[in-house]
């Protein structure tokens, strides 16, 4: 039982094995007495309390997804009859019941443990801006544990718990991640309710979810996510099982001149290897002027969105100002020296910053980044406390202003045995996706779970399948991962499926007209054609009536018959649209056609 890694896969093998959550209780109990750290916890619930709660979930039901699963709440987030203090004793309320989201959980069958340790009032990317003790870090207690929800991430990083949540509104859900050698799910902003939480600036908050691998993260996520009526910034948001990864990816990642290390030559190397990485699992790696990411950046602490933090302390800061924490109170106090025309103007300004970056988003899949561009000792912030807090903040602090969703992975560790990470970054909404790459990139960088030693479980490879609410899609054209047109299934949230090929019964041809070229698919008597290359994602129905509008004659979609016998809704061309068409059955691909096609352009085809 000592040494039982606290993964969601070893926990519920456990439970079918007979164990009982009153056990998993003791455990953590033990656990947190063994780590014998007091800086992680504000408030550890009564170990009675708990086994209380775990003696209420009855028998083992694999129907709930977090079925005595135990989890720690950054003290910034309510549980109902528990004090709230945001780090900050003069600020302390009762809560009257769980925030949103810590009910979702509960009711899923999580376990809440405690209340944890963060940088006071969530400003602060370091985790030693607190009054109380602050906890080390998990992995070297020389250096940070990160912010501001360092507690959550020390709890999660020791084996403490399988999962905990934190807040980020500038990395605070990514940097302890990476400091920890632990995921960090940073999601789409208003997927999770922000009911129940004390905002630090609320128009960019979010919950953010810490976990030993990539697929309990996202599971916990799934479980959290709800549209909340009650929150004014809540969003529907899409939270689908993890899926393959497309054949092609185009990844961004900062050129030569832009990326920032602080000289850290071990960073730079971790991350030019897991760059490495990517590229020979076939992704095609783009090299981008990120100066545009660092102004909307630099935006954070100016103007707006220090007066947002302002309005969150204001009568603190009028009435007992020496209960906020010198460092916080500096950074906050600049908003007194604002006016609303200020904020306005900053406001119009990250508008145009923001105009910069979409046209490099657009033409991307997603972006890979350091999650930091190095590591800092707590003498280091004793010498500086705010120098070394922003620069860890270089790949964060843009993420929640353009409306992306981030997540840390934990990659191969430095050669100086530091942990490594890189965070990836995609567009609202597309948080299913990024933890499909991350769980394969955590798999293709071997690494152990946080300071615990515990190996990284073995990948769960049941192939995805069209949930409810979805329909999968074949393709084998433009739409295809990589080509012209595959931006209109992914802006709809579509995800990738598989991989595939059609029986023998079509015929296959590239149609006159274009840009873009266009493939038609045709089919005949069984074994008269070839097998076709095809890629099936799925679609939200929801989004399905938008996406046939643009579906133009002589295409349409009707039942593709795979290879295996299955049959999916798949792009289908009238037979009468082919006469003087190219007959490209031969090829059996889309993709071999347009790259013969470019070689011809280029007189580079083969002799």
């Amino acid at each position: 039982m000592f040494d039982l890694p606290f993964t969601f896969a070893s926990l519920k093998a456990a439970y079918q094995d007979g164990m009982s959550p009153e056990e998993v209780v003791e455990e953590v109990y033990r656990r947190i007495d063994s780590v014998g750290d007091p800086g992680i916890f504000l408030c550890l619930f009564d170990k009675e309390d708990v086994l209380e709660a775990a003696r209420g979930l009855g028998t083992y039901d694999p129907e709930k997804p977090l079925w005595g699963i135990p989890f720690v709440v950054k003290d910034n987030i309510d549980v109902g009859g528990k004090p709230t203090t945001a780090a900050c004793p003069a600020y302390e309320y009762l809560a009257e019941e769980d925030a949103f989201v810590v009910e979702k959980l509960k009711s899923a069958g999580a376990l809440a443990i405690g209340k944890t340790n963060l940088d006071q009032f969530a400003t602060g990317l370091v985790g030693v801006r607190s009054p109380f003790q602050p906890p080390k870090n998990s992995v070297d207690p020389e250096i940070v544990p990160g912010g501001s929800s360092s507690g959550s991430a020390v709890a999660v990083g020791h084996g403490i718990v399988s999962f905990s949540l934190g807040t980020d509104t500038a990395g605070s859900g990514r940097v302890p991640g990476a400091l920890n050698n632990i995921v960090g799910l940073k999601p789409t902003l208003g997927a999770l309710s922000a009911s129940g939480v004390v905002p630090a600036c609320r128009t960019l908050d979010t919950i953010s979810i810490f976990a030993l691998t990539v697929d309990d993260a996202y599971t916990a996520f799934q479980a959290a996510a709800g549209f909340d009526e009650k929150d004014a910034y809540s969003r529907k948001v899409a939270a689908p099982p993890v899926s393959g990864l497309p054949p092609k990816l185009k990844i961004g990642i900062p050129d030569a001149a832009s990326i920032e290390f602080c000289g850290d030559t071990l960073q730079e190397q971790s991350f030019k290897d897991t760059v490495a990485l990517l590229k020979a699992e076939g992704a095609e790696i783009v090299e981008v002027d990120f100066t545009p990411f660092y102004d909307v950046a630099h935006m954070l602490y100016e103007g707006a969105w220090v007066a947002e933090r302002h309005t969150v302390i204001e009568d603190l800061m009028r009435d007992t100002p020496e209960a906020v924490h010198p460092v916080t109170r500096k950074i906050v106090g600049a908003a007194l020296d604002l006016t609303a025309t200020d904020a306005f103007r900053g406001i119009y300004k990250l508008k145009e910053l923001a105009r910069k970056t979409e046209p490099v988003l657009a033409a991307l899949d997603l972006l890979c980044v350091p999650t930091m561009p190095t590591f800092y000792s707590v003498a280091d912030l004793e010498a500086d406390p705010v120098g070394p807090n922003s620069r860890n903040g270089t790949y964060t602090n843009f993420v929640n202003l353009l409306d992306m969703c981030g997540l840390a992975v934990p990659v191969a560790p430095r050669s100086d045995g530091r942990p490594g990470s890189v965070t990836l970054l995609a567009k609202a909404g597309e948080d299913a996706f990024l933890a499909s790459l991350g769980r394969e990139l955590e798999h293709k960088a071997p690494h152990t779970l946080g300071a615990t030693g515990w190996a990284l479980p073995e990948i769960d490879e049941a192939q995805a399948a069209a949930g409810a609410g979805e329909l999968a899609i074949a393709v084998c054209g433009a739409h295809m991962s990589g080509m012209a047109l595959n931006h209109e299934l992914t802006s709809r949230g579509a995800r990738f499926l598989e991989s595939t090929k059609t029986s023998d019964a079509y015929s296959f041809y590239a149609l006159a007209g274009g840009p873009p070229k266009r493939p038609g698919l045709v089919r005949g008597k069984g074994g008269s054609g070839g097998n076709i290359d095809l890629e099936i994602w799925a679609v939200p129905l929801v989004e399905v009536g938008g996406f046939l509008a643009g579906i133009p004659a002589p295409l349409g979609l009707g039942k593709v018959e795979l290879a295996d016998g299955r049959f999916v809704t798949g792009f289908m061309c009238e037979a009468a649209a082919v006469e003087g068409a190219d007959n490209i059955t031969g090829l059996g691909s889309w993709r071999k056609y347009m790259a013969d096609s470019a070689s011809l352009r280029t007189g580079t085809a083969a002799e």
